[in-house]
């Protein structure tokens, strides 16, 4: 039966639905995730609407409605959902896809829900199907249908939840079937940043983990970070090392450039398997067509890698064509890696 739980099947479901993280990475985050609308950097659009949904929520006394956000990894998907809970003072619940392996896991976590709070499930595309009609009932109408026994004894009970909301992130919107994605209300795709929206989230991180860095420095870095702000704070933290051990301390717009050159992050903000990728188009497939799965076999990477991780910033930069038969380099990507079309470059893949 779909959207139903079984009494007694499986494993107990699992209470502790925070995924665990590293420590450093835990401090790491808190410290540079915003705590406020006002705090937030980028996607205004975005944060123009919440604002007005959770004014209206905080002023009718009722939870959020369930809320989707869709776009690339590191976009902010996650500090929303914390930004929402912040906002609205309520409790928020963290969890994952993948990490919700049977129906009794979720019968676990919706039940303990109070009021108003709100669950988090990052990559929500990936909940298993069973997982996923379960979610139905608990999303419309805020229950749980729960079976007791089986076969001609079945027995079905509905079981009442709180009402409590729902925020789902996913980096691949198009594999989230439509009776999943109807139920959510409130749907908006993050957007990648722009270099200066980049160079204001650099600024305040480096302030807040006592960094000295210059305006020049701060923007430099933000033009290589792949319009990304996850990419941004992971170059400060490693240009910084640069700087600390390499120069005096100071982040400047040379001492970042030499930093990002040693990364391996170029004027662009391509990285050496962004290069690979584009090289191995241009030199062993004349610059395409090519097939995603040829091309993940090439370089040695999974091809659900270079979809979700690689392909939207070489798609936004120009430097990829996604077309029926495979991809192609375009002449931007020849005119970056320094190659003639119909040309083979005499350097090195990497």
């Amino acid at each position: 039966m779909k959207g139903l739980v079984a009494i007694g099947e499986g494993e107990p479901p699992r209470r502790e639905i925070e995924p665990a993280a590293a420590p450093d990475e835990q401090r790491f985050d808190a410290a540079l995730r915003p705590r406020s609308f006002d705090e937030y950097v980028g996607q205004p659009t975005v944060i123009d609407k919440l604002r007005v949904y959770v004014a209206a929520a905080k002023r009718r006394g009722e939870p959020l409605d369930h809320a989707l956000f869709c776009g690339p990894p590191g976009l902010g998907k996650t500090s929303l959902a914390h930004l929402i809970a912040q906002e609205l003072g309520v409790p928020l619940h963290v969890t994952s896809g993948p990490a919700i392996e049977r129906k009794g896991d979720l019968a676990g976590i919706l039940t303990n829900l109070g009021r108003g709070q709100i669950l988090f499930i990052d990559e929500i595309h990936r909940l298993p199907a069973p997982v996923e009609e379960t979610l139905y009932p608990a999303m419309e109408d805020f229950q749980l249908d729960v079976i007791f026994e089986s076969g001609p004894a079945a027995r079905t009970l509905k079981l009442p939840l709180e009402r409590f909301t729902l925020v789902g992130a996913t980096t691949r919107s198009g594999l989230l079937t439509s009776p999943l994605r109807d139920r959510f209300q409130i749907v908006e795709r993050l957007d990648f940043y722009g270099a200066a929206e980049l160079s204001a989230i650099v600024v305040r991180s480096a302030r807040l983990l006592g960094i000295r860095i210059d305006e020049e420095g701060a923007r430099e870095i933000g033009r290589r970070a792949r319009g990304t702000p996850r990419i941004a704070n992971r170059l400060l933290r490693r240009v910084r090392d640069f700087a600390e051990v390499s120069g005096e301390g100071s982040i400047t717009r040379a001492a970042a450039a030499a930093a990002l050159d040693r990364l391996e992050v170029d004027e662009l903000g391509c990285d050496a398997m962004d290069r690979r990728l584009l090289s191995t188009i241009i030199e062993k497939f004349d610059g395409g067509p090519v097939g995603v799965d040829t091309l993940a076999a090439s370089v040695g990477e999974e091809k659900e890698t270079i979809e979700d991780v690689y392909e939207p910033f070489l798609l936004q930069q120009g430097l990829l064509q996604r077309t029926p038969k495979g991809r192609i380099a375009t002449s931007r990507a020849h005119a970056h890696l320094g190659v003639q079309r119909g040309e083979r470059s005499q350097g090195s893949l990497l």
